[in-house]
């Protein structure tokens, strides 16, 4: 266990008052007043560790044989509460118990926001001590939430919820609630708090980003025209031309491929075609 007891030291922000109340059925009006109430309006001292209050009473309990003697001779147990006036500062008292028994030392102490007694931890929501204790460590949320448990766990919440003030202080505080008023002073700070706006909870949904505007199709290009198609010649020759370039005859040269029948064909062709030209010109 880091004996510094300095974490990260997170403060509470305006968004945790009004989850954690809704985890037990309440709203922020009532964690504001048993904020006011319970606890010094901060969970850390201002060398960044959490708030604490030693109990030594507490620690004789957690403590037996030789332990508990060797803490009885420092003065940092006894066996009821109020036997020697509390110091300022708790934290040298707890290094010093640490040293005799750190589990029974972390056990004896009141933490955070909320000031959750270290035998609680359970309550609180934490297997160890240890582990709740560096939870206290790390932030304000962590603090109030685990008073949230243990409230819960206690079933303290269905009086919050109901404002039953004295239920709640006899349950959180112990049965001397009334020597310190905690009771009308839970009322008064719920009457305060019922005057100002809450945060809103759950938090409004962000707006939905706008989604960009498809871009417009690109259109195709237009296709090339096709070629217009080859119109025969009408004159004689340019039916003579074209039956040999079909044929492939001429040019120079035989081409090959040609068979002889197919180049006869075309012969007899020619000569039709020339016989209906000279017939043409006749007219």
């Amino acid at each position: 266990m880091d004996t510094t007891f300095k974490g990260a030291a997170v403060r509470l922000d305006d968004l945790a008052l009004p989850k954690l109340g809704a985890k037990i059925g309440v709203g922020e009006d009532e964690i504001h007043a048993f904020l006011d109430v319970e606890t010094r309006g901060h969970g850390f001292d201002s060398q960044g560790r959490p708030i604490i209050l030693f109990e030594p009473h507490v620690f004789y309990r957690n403590l037996a044989g030789a332990a508990r003697a060797q803490a009885v001779a420092q003065g940092l147990a006894y066996p009821k509460w109020g036997e020697q006036p509390y110091p300022k500062d708790s934290y040298p008292r707890l290094k010093s118990a640490c040293a005799i028994d750190e589990t029974a030392a972390l056990k004896s102490a009141s933490w955070g926001l909320g000031q959750v007694l270290g035998e609680n931890f359970e309550a609180a929501g934490f297997l160890t001590p240890q582990a709740m204790v560096e939870a206290m460590m790390e932030s304000e949320e962590l603090q109030l939430e685990a008073a949230v448990n243990f409230i819960q766990a206690n079933h303290l919440d269905g009086a919050l919820r109901s404002h039953d003030w004295a239920a709640f202080a006899k349950g959180y505080n112990g049965a001397a609630y009334k020597k310190n008023g905690y009771d009308t002073k839970l009322a008064d700070a719920f009457r305060k708090w019922s005057r100002i706006k809450d945060t809103p909870w759950p938090p409004a949904a962000p707006p939905a980003p706008v989604q960009p505007s498809p871009a417009p199709a690109t259109p195709a290009a237009p296709s090339a025209s096709p070629e217009p198609p080859v119109t025969a010649p009408k004159t004689g020759k340019g039916i003579i031309a074209g039956i040999i370039a079909a044929l492939g005859i001429g040019g120079g040269a035989a081409h090959a491929g040609v068979s002889p029948a197919l180049i006869a064909g075309g012969v007899v062709l020619v000569v039709i075609a020339i016989l209906i030209i000279a017939a043409i010109k006749r007219k």
